[in-house]
């Protein structure tokens, strides 16, 4: 696979997100897991994303256990900044006091001496960014992190942590069917000089073409209450794939590569990460890297499937965890 660089840090163009080992997308399979983080490096991922929130603490440690003899091989990233109360509510914290505690945690758990990318998983609004970000710069120069970065944030919260320290990446959900970034973050990032990752890339499978209807989806998915899985909305989205599948036939390649492909399109600081929990589906993704899709049919894929296309908001109000999104001004400027 080739490599792309987020802000002066190498990567593999494509990444693979580890969430799902652990949580959300039905039942982890502990043994399918450790066979996909192997043949992941094998088939040439270096860049591997996790969290501390996800599984409470289990990813991390599945991804410490299983490649603490090949760390050498990968870009590490990891986040902080969500924590999990004992009645299951979780809630946003950037304090410098929990950023460090994580920190320490997620070390240990990770089985590593240092973090390549650490992001503020998302901003928390009672405390300045400048003060998060002043306490990732102070991480990196004590040698427990290597890079500091944002997920989920504005371009003008990303101006102002970038004035207080470096930022090497933002990680926000896009896709196809998830467009916000596109108000200003990817451009933002570009004129910083600050790497783009997208997470959900294949929107949560959708792009994959194997959800059809909320019976597909397993008891307790994340899925399950977004809008855009609902009874009333599922259907109406899923008669946007046709179109995308008869572009997919030209290429000899599926929805779900050719999904990744147009994300890689959108600019060379771009690197998403789709999330898998099987060898298969890594091995797919993967292959996306190396398909040469014609403009045209990107354009038209993109035309397809946007935010003015899909039926439904990405999230229900229960599942928004301090959103970030551009100030209206911003948004206003951009689209005229």
């Amino acid at each position: 696979m080739q490599t792309r660089k987020l802000g002066d840090l190498e990567v593999s163009e494509i990444g693979i997100g580890c969430m799902s080992m652990s949580q959300a997308y039905g039942k982890p399979d502990r043994a399918e897991s450790e066979r996909t983080l192997l043949r992941a490096l094998d088939v040439g991922y270096t860049f591997f994303d996790t969290a501390s929130i996800y599984g409470v603490g289990h990813n991390e440690k599945l991804i410490g256990e299983v490649l603490a003899g090949r760390r050498n091989e990968f870009v590490l990233a990891s986040k902080c900044g969500i924590r999990v109360h004992s009645d299951g509510r979780r809630s946003v914290d950037g304090t410098p006091k929990n950023i460090r505690a994580t920190c320490e945690a997620s070390l240990k758990n990770l089985q590593t001496d240092v973090i390549d990318l650490y992001y503020l998983h998302r901003r928390d609004f009672d405390v300045p960014i400048e003060e998060s970000a002043g306490t990732l710069g102070e991480l990196v120069r004590e040698g427990k992190i290597r890079h500091a970065g944002l997920s989920e944030v504005s371009s003008v919260t990303l101006e102002k942590a970038h004035a207080e320290h470096p930022i090497t990446a933002v990680q926000s959900e896009y896709s196809l069917w998830t467009r916000e970034p596109e108000e200003k973050v990817i451009d933002t990032c570009r004129e910083l000089g600050v790497g783009f990752v997208p997470f959900s890339p294949l929107a949560r499978a959708f792009l994959c073409d194997v959800i059809h209807s909320p019976d597909d989806l397993a008891e307790h998915d994340l899925r399950a209450p977004m809008p855009r899985f609902s009874e009333e909305n599922l259907p109406k989205n899923v008669k946007l794939l046709a179109g995308l599948r008869e572009i997919a036939r030209k290429y000899e390649c599926t929805t779900g590569q050719l999904a990744l492909a147009w994300v890689l399109a959108q600019g060379e600081h771009i690197a998403p990460i789709p999330g898998t929990k099987h060898v298969k589906f890594a091995e797919e993704n993967a292959a996306a890297a190396r398909l040469e899709i014609a403009p045209e049919d990107l354009e038209e894929a993109g035309a397809l499937i946007n935010n003015d296309t899909v039926a439904g908001p990405r999230y229900a109000d229960n599942q928004k965890i301090s959103l970030d999104p551009e100030p209206e001004e911003s948004s206003t400027e951009e689209r005229s």
